[in-house]
């Protein structure tokens, strides 16, 4: 009798990634609206597009330095206190930006003590939680958690761009980092928990009793060649270098976008409104895409997924460059929307399909790390062939050509090898734990 009231219990896994959804939604949501700032920031200090761009590709550098021991830290302390003192410190930080009075003080609260906390409320701790708690449906578990992230873009970022057109700049710093601080936190304090054991389940819900000669559901997963112990390990055999390759271009393709995307589509004569529309829709796709990769992704192989996804995002760039006026802005709205963040929830499940879980937080650190990385340098980039040129076309072409050896790296790894999803399954493994 207590057996099936026990089996009739809610999965927490759904309440753990509800939250982790509304922890993108809001953390994200409001780093997405950067490149709003770019031109009234500038504007009323008198910076030029690669000063401003420095100060804020310097957030970018220090958050991806810092994503390697957030995620040793992760895997010490766990997801809750994580996320939570994250969240605290990214609303606080958020506030204070709307006292900015030099780029010093940009710099010191953004560039580097919100950009480090920042990285605590990001895909490598959300990912590292979901392949917890989700094992047979990790790949749709990490792209719902994920498409947080884009919708809160899709909301937020219009939000942003309103926001300063009626209540200026500062204001709207103000307002972003009280929602960090009296939403985000809340939730991530209430529903967020480290391990499914820790509320006597196991991944996906599964029946937990062992059967009198086989392994518990949890025990029965199947381990991959390359599984680790140490993320060092890691880096001793190509997929590592592969995937992490591929995410250093998907961090300049997306980065550089985040941050310049905006002031680019003023330059072509449209106006701030229409820029958070067309960012908007961006993000709006953004959740479709991430959301049919998932559903996917669970079905077949998932490099087949990310070498496609870049490859799409490349095209997104051939049309923002060439196609002309309004066509080329909505046009690439429209393309880049549905890869534009699909990448995310597929490297991490090669990741953690690959390498395990047991250093799955350092390694997905490590990764962002290079996405990063990218992104400072294409920030920098970004702005200074701005300067330079006149125009972005330069440095979105350079971008954007470099999705084609991301695309052949993902095609590359040798999934059916060193994944876990194609392994034997121990034996005396219960039939109803298989993927």
């Amino acid at each position: 009798m207590q057996r099936s009231t026990t089996q009739k219990r809610a999965f927490y896994g759904w309440y753990v990634l509800a939250a982790s959804f509304f922890v993108l939604f809001i953390s994200t949501g409001v780093s997405n609206g950067l490149g709003f700032f770019v031109l009234p920031m500038s504007e009323e200090f008198g910076w030029s597009r690669a000063t401003i761009s420095v100060a804020f590709a310097i957030g970018w550098l220090a958050n991806g330095t810092a994503q390697p021991l957030i995620g040793r830290v992760y895997d010490k302390y766990g997801a809750r206190l994580v996320i939570s003192v994250s969240l605290l410190i990214v609303g606080a930080c958020s506030m204070l930006l709307s006292g900015t009075n030099s780029l010093w003080f940009l710099i010191l609260v953004y560039g580097l003590v919100m950009s480090v906390a920042a990285g605590g409320a990001s895909l490598v701790t959300i990912h590292a939680l979901m392949a917890r708690w989700f094992y047979r449906r990790r790949g749709i578990a990490m792209s719902i958690a994920t498409s947080g992230a884009s919708a809160g873009a899709l909301v937020i970022a219009p939000f942003t761009a309103y926001l300063i057109l009626w209540a200026g700049w500062r204001m709207t710093w103000g307002v972003l980092g009280a929602m960090v601080l009296l939403l985000g936190v809340p939730m991530a304090l209430l529903l967020i928990r480290d391990d499914p054991r820790d509320v006597g389940e196991v991944p996906d819900g599964d029946a937990q009793e062992p059967t009198p000669t086989g392994p518990t559901a949890a025990e029965s997963r199947p381990r991959g060649p390359l599984e680790v112990d140490h993320w060092r390990d890691s880096y001793r055999s190509p997929p590592m270098w592969q995937l992490s390759g591929a995410y250093f271009v998907c961090g300049m393709t997306t980065a550089i976008i985040s941050f310049h995307y905006v002031p680019f589509v003023l330059d072509q004569g449209f106006s701030l409104g229409t820029a958070g529309l067309a960012f908007g829709l961006m993000s709006g796709l953004n959740v479709v895409g991430v959301l049919g990769v998932g559903v996917v992704s669970d079905k077949i192989s998932r490099k087949y997924l990310l070498g496609s996804v870049y490859a799409v995002r490349g095209l997104a760039y051939a049309v923002l460059i060439l196609a002309p006026g309004a066509l080329g802005l909505w046009g690439f709205a429209v393309i880049a929307g549905v890869s534009w963040i699909a990448s995310a929830p597929l490297t991490s499940s090669l990741t953690a399909d690959i390498y395990g879980l047991r250093t799955l937080g350092t390694l997905g650190g490590l990764t962002t790390f290079a996405h990063q990385m990218g992104g400072a340098l294409s920030i920098v980039m970004g702005g200074v062939l701005y300067d330079v040129f006149g125009s972005y076309d330069v440095p979105f072409a350079i971008s954007g050509s470099l999705l084609a050896g991301a695309s052949i790296a993902a095609f590359s790894v040798a999934e059916k090898r060193y994944s876990a999803r194609y392994q034997p399954r121990p034996v005396g493994a219960a039939a109803g734990s298989g993927d």
